[in-house]
């Protein structure tokens, strides 16, 4: 084991591991060029520019929901070493396998005397704080998307009071030290508050907020009326289609799935053509906005190892 975790931290496999999650994250938005050309051709390049800085600040938000939680569990870390965990290890959600974002919090976050434990766990306490989060807007799609939508997602509506039952603080404590009893490790330093799960429960919920505004302005921005409850179906379309493809674990950050669940949703409301160039291009936004703040914070890392050495 202790030659494998040697492996993880040499300079030269965290090279070679973010050349390869930045290629997997390249290949999504290649493979799919030419209906994004095409998209890009249709809309005006303020609306695609505005939409990137949206996208970013999407993820930011995230950030932000994960890093309460992280200091919520043990000692406060600081805004940039946050940062660098945060998003150069979600640019490995692109790998093949589910997990290796995983693997980059976990090694990253020791650089900075974070313990694995703590760091794995607090990354699935801020995804089960975004699924609840994406369940209680998911309902708007169900109840107020096409009939189809209600009738394939039926069960959101019995899963949503399940997760939320699990983030109240003694149920989620109890289960979290099961889970690290179990896997023979200590229990983290300190318990879950509930005034860090609401915090991060209030970012993750702005995070729908601004995903649901990317999506409507590109429908929009394809000629779609502006309307407010055409913003209400994205908000909660693309909040199921996170959702849905989350729970499709083995998929490399839910590609495909999210589209499919997202078209859905939108289906009747816009033409078919302009549905593809709606999903496919939200995907590519989130996308860059991911291998951006990915490569930024690389970069803040290896000049402070620099001034380091």
């Amino acid at each position: 084991m202790k030659s494998v975790l040697s492996a993880l931290r040499s300079p030269a496999f965290r090279a070679f591991f973010m050349v390869a999650a930045l290629a997997a994250a390249v290949w999504a938005v290649v493979s799919n060029w030419d209906e994004v050309s095409a998209a890009l051709a249709r809309l005006d390049w303020w609306i695609v520019v505005l939409a990137l800085v949206v996208s970013i600040i999407f993820v930011t938000l995230t950030m932000l929901a994960w890093r309460t939680l992280l200091n919520d569990a043990g000692a406060p870390v600081g805004k940039a070493p946050a940062r660098r965990i945060f998003y150069v290890s979600q640019v490995a959600k692109y790998l093949p396998g589910g997990v290796w974002n995983f693997v980059a919090a976990a090694e990253m976050g020791a650089d900075y005397d974070i313990s694995r434990r703590r760091s794995v766990t607090v990354l699935l306490m801020s995804m089960l704080v975004s699924v609840v989060t994406g369940l209680a807007l998911a309902t708007v799609a169900i109840v107020f998307g096409p009939s189809g939508v209600a009738g394939d997602y039926w069960w959101v509506l019995i899963v949503l009071p399940i997760f939320a039952i699990i983030l109240y603080p003694p149920i989620l404590n109890k289960l979290v030290n099961k889970g690290l009893q179990l896997l023979k490790r200590d229990q983290l330093e300190r318990p879950f508050t509930g005034k860090a799960i609401a915090i991060a429960a209030g970012f993750s919920t702005l995070s729908w907020v601004v995903s649901g505004l990317q999506v409507w302005m590109i429908l929009t921005g394809l000629g779609n009326p502006a309307r407010l409850d055409t913003y209400f179906l994205t908000l909660g379309g693309y909040a199921l289609a996170w959702v849905v493809g989350f729970l499709v674990f083995f998929i490399p950050a839910g590609v495909g799935v999210r589209e499919v669940v997202l078209g859905a949703t939108l289906t009747g409301l816009v033409s078919g053509g302009d549905i593809v160039v709606v999903v496919l291009l939200s995907r590519i936004l989130f996308t860059v906005a991911d291998v951006v703040l990915g490569l930024g914070a690389s970069v803040m890392m290896r000049r402070d190892a620099r001034s380091e050495s």
